[in-house]
């Protein structure tokens, strides 16, 4: 599926049913984050959707930082996240904060305690784990569950002033404790938190509304008509709809589920993330091999190569795990379309063309793309001496090898035929030049009388810029690295996940700024690294999928 094409799924058939049935005359989605880390791969989904939704009904999408809980968020996180989805290609109608909606919040929460709705509890964490029962056992009523309306009221205004310590109360919704769904056995709606600062509203609060009591009210104040979650919120919908049924809520939005999505060959929890920055497995959250927004984007990946692969996964009601290579095809099929061809050695061996007049130096031309003449051409420099690859050539090799060998024949991209004559070698036995001769009657032409059948790449040494380039591979071995229950995931870390190679560029490359991407010819795609002051690239990815062995 290319990216103008519509995708189509469960969720856009409901949205479509409601705008036929004239149930909404507009649509309106939100893209709701908690700022405690970066965003990944599967908040793109989110993200996606959510957008690509609003856009595709003419309709609004919003900015909403869920934000209720100071202790893990920071403003380092809603700036980072402000930045990607800006990168990703969106603009929301209205950015906001659960944090804005705190005093609302707490009206509706004495609105529940004025109706017999909720109560102020006493029981300890661990006491109410003990009281809520299991999947198969009805939990007990809290002893203060039937306290009055007067003193629930009492007790929650004094919550607020901060005379209670954290931990000492909480204020339950007043449900049913032999609910099957362990969500609605009396669930808490705010908590105590006493010396956390909050990014947005300071000290301000000392009391804090849960996520699931957040959540629907906000929405309802924005006006979403469409809540989109992923599937581990399905769970959470009946408690969602009793919030908004028992509040005086301006609107009723509705909660629509989708599978998440999980990648192979990474992890997607945040906690595991965090773990991998903190040991220092990876240089950052933007480790162009984490599956961050912020890494993606470092790597090379483009917008709109992101937005492609979430249109190719789809939206479906039950949770998978999506191949790797889906991911690596669509960035591959983006690059392949928009980047520049250059030509760049990554393990340098010198050729020394003996034929060639010493000191002199020949400008060629290259296509900076094969497909597209719109993209014109770049200058090369040719002269006596050379780099190619050293995986380009053999003293011997049979006959399906079509690169250099002693005594065969192979042409230079875009320039002349050579011929390997003599072969160099230092006192280990490594080979340290290669003599050749070249035909100055093939450029831009076959040899008479004989074929050439292999092409490599080369730099001209007198010209060649020095750089350093990182061949970045996937981060774990397996494709479910946290699927071993009795091995910690850091288990499964690939050691060759990243290499470092110092290697020799044709000059246009020097000319590159941080973040522009382009094809080494015969070795994948690279991105100049945005972080590094240096001329470093990045690899974003191979020609093939060396993994799946396509």
């Amino acid at each position: 599926m290319s990216e103008n094409s519509t995708p189509t799924n469960f969720i856009r058939q409901i949205i479509e049913d409601d705008l036929a049935s004239g149930k909404h005359s507009r649509i309106h989605t939100r893209f709701p984050p908690e700022p405690n880390g970066y965003l990944h791969i599967g908040h793109a989904k989110s993200i996606v959707l959510n957008f690509g939704v609003a856009e595709d009904y003419q309709g609004q999408c919003n900015l909403r930082f869920d934000d209720t809980n100071p202790h893990k968020e920071d403003e380092e996180y809603v700036e980072a996240i402000k930045e990607d989805v800006r990168w990703l290609g969106y603009e929301w109608a209205g950015l906001y904060f659960a944090s804005d909606y705190f005093e609302q919040l707490y009206q509706f929460a004495v609105e529940l305690i004025e109706k017999g709705k909720a109560f102020v509890c006493d029981l300890s964490a661990e006491e109410v784990r003990e009281y809520r029962g299991t999947l198969t056992e009805p939990g007990r009523e809290s002893p203060w569950r039937n306290r009055s309306v007067e003193e629930n009221l009492d007790l929650f205004r004094r919550m607020r002033a901060g005379e209670f310590e954290d931990g000492a109360r909480t204020l339950r919704a007043k449900i049913d404790m032999a609910a099957p769904n362990m969500n609605m056995r009396d669930p808490a709606l705010y908590r105590i938190r006493r010396g956390a600062v909050h990014h947005q509203t300071g000290d301000a609060w000392c009391i804090y509304p849960m996520y699931d009591f957040t959540h629907p009210i906000s929405d309802a104040l924005e006006g979403i008509t469409h809540s989109l979650c992923t599937l581990e919120f399905e769970d959470h919908r009946p408690l969602y709809d009793w919030v908004l049924d028992n509040i005086s809520a301006p609107c009723h939005p509705r909660q629509i589920e989708f599978a998440r999505l999980n990648l192979e060959y990474t992890v997607m929890s945040k906690r595991k993330l965090t773990q991998l920055v903190d040991e220092g497995h990876v240089e950052g959250w933007d480790d162009p091999r984490m599956p961050t927004i912020a890494g993606l984007r470092r790597r090379g990946y483009t917008p709109a190569a992101i937005r492609d692969f979430c249109n190719r996964i789809g939206v479906t009601k039950s949770d998978g795990t999506v191949e790797m290579s889906v991911l690596e095809a669509a960035i591959r099929e983006d690059l392949d379309r928009r980047a520049p061809r250059r030509m760049a050695v990554l393990d340098p061996l010198r050729v020394v063309i003996t034929n060639y007049p010493e000191h002199e130096e020949e400008t060629l031309t290259g296509p900076n793309h094969p497909k597209d003449e719109s993209m014109g051409s770049r200058e090369l420099k040719f002269s006596r001496e050379l780099w190619i690859d050293r995986a380009d050539f053999r003293e011997e090799a049979n006959k399906k090898y079509k690169r250099l060998v002693l005594g065969g024949e192979v042409r230079l991209r875009n320039a002349y035929t050579i011929i390997c004559q003599k072969v160099v070698k230092d006192i280990s036995g490594e080979i340290k030049e290669l003599h050749c001769t070249y035909d100055p009657h093939t450029l831009g032409r076959n040899p008479e009388g004989r074929k050439v059948r292999g092409v490599i790449h080369w730099v001209s040494a007198l010209a060649a810029v020095p750089a350093e380039v990182r061949l970045y591979d996937r981060l774990f071995t397996v494709p479910a690295p946290d699927g071993d229950k009795d091995k910690p995931f850091q288990e499964f870390l690939n050691p060759d996940s990243l290499k470092v190679v110092q290697a020799m560029l044709e000059p246009a490359l020097a000319e590159a700024r941080p973040g522009d991407r382009f094809q080494f010819e015969r070795e994948g795609y690279f991105c100049r690294d945005s972080v590094s002051k240096d001329l470093v690239f990045n690899r974003v990815v191979t020609l093939r999928d060396s993994w799946g062995g396509g």
